[in-house]
Parts: structure tokens; sequence; C-alpha cells
């Protein structure tokens, strides 16, 4: 397999995950769920996570920016360290057996599953652009379900 290649199966199933997680953002804050207690201590006022709107764009523009720095520095030292690609292994493999992961011995469900991580997460892709296009015309990324405004 050509390395170029390789790289951007890579990117594409670290894509997918993110974008999976961002999914998973706007469905659970748009059922009420948030966190307890204060997001920033340092804005002022202190910004709580219940201040937060839930969905795509009012979520991202709300969070200050050193709160965005946090969470790039965290992923890429996460991506560069725990969940490091190991040239030997598949793509989108990260773990390896440095934490207790569940392991697919047969290697056509081990293809299955690979391909169905990677489909979910092009769908999910095509998923989190459409909220935010969604939320960006009518303030409402799931439309035409009721959503919280914050």
């Amino acid at each position: 397999m050509p390395e170029k290649y390789r790289r951007f199966q890579e990117m594409e199933i670290k894509h997918g995950r993110i974008a999976m997680l961002a999914v998973f953002h706007v469905i659970w804050t748009g059922s009420g769920h948030k966190w307890d207690g204060y997001c920033s201590y340092l804005s002022f006022p202190p910004l709580k996570f219940e201040d937060i709107p839930a969905g795509t764009l009012g979520s991202w523009a709300a969070l200050p920016q050193a709160g965005w720095a946090q969470i790039v520095a965290v992923v890429a030292i996460l991506d560069n360290s725990l969940f490091a690609q190991d040239p030997n292994r598949e793509p989108g493999d990260v773990v390896g057996d440095r934490i207790p992961w569940v392991r697919y011995e047969d290697p056509e469900v081990k293809f299955f599953k690979l391909n169905a991580e990677r489909n979910n997460g092009r769908a999910a892709m095509m998923g989190i652009i459409g909220m935010m296009v969604h939320e960006s015309l009518t303030g409402n990324p799931i439309y035409p379900l009721p959503y919280p405004s914050a």
C-alpha cells in the first residue's frame, strides 16, 4: 500500500471519529444533558457549562479561546503519545496492547468492524456538516425536530 494512501486512510478514520463525537455532542446537549460546574473561571462573569448553548455553531462561539486551545492541546498530546498510529498495525488501530481493548482475532470480523467504523465515520462527517448548515440557516441543527436554544 502506498504511504500516501495509508496516511489518507488514517486521517479519514480520525476525522470520522471526531465527527461521530460531534454528532453525539449535538444530540446529547440537545436532549438537555450538560455538565455541572464551571467551564471557565477566567472569563468574567465565570462561564458555566449550562450557559453554553446546545448545537454546533452556538457552542463553538460561546467557548472562550483559551478553552479551545486546551482542547486542541489535549487532543494533540493524546494523538502523538497514547493514541499514536503504529505503522505495523492497520490504519485506525491506534491502541495496541497498552489499553485493554476489544480485539478481533478473525481477520474477516476485524475487516468488517474496521469497515463499519469507517462507514459510520463517513456518515457522521456528512451529518455534522448538515447539522452546521441547518443551524446556520434555521438556528436548529436537527431541523425539523424541536431543539433548545440555550
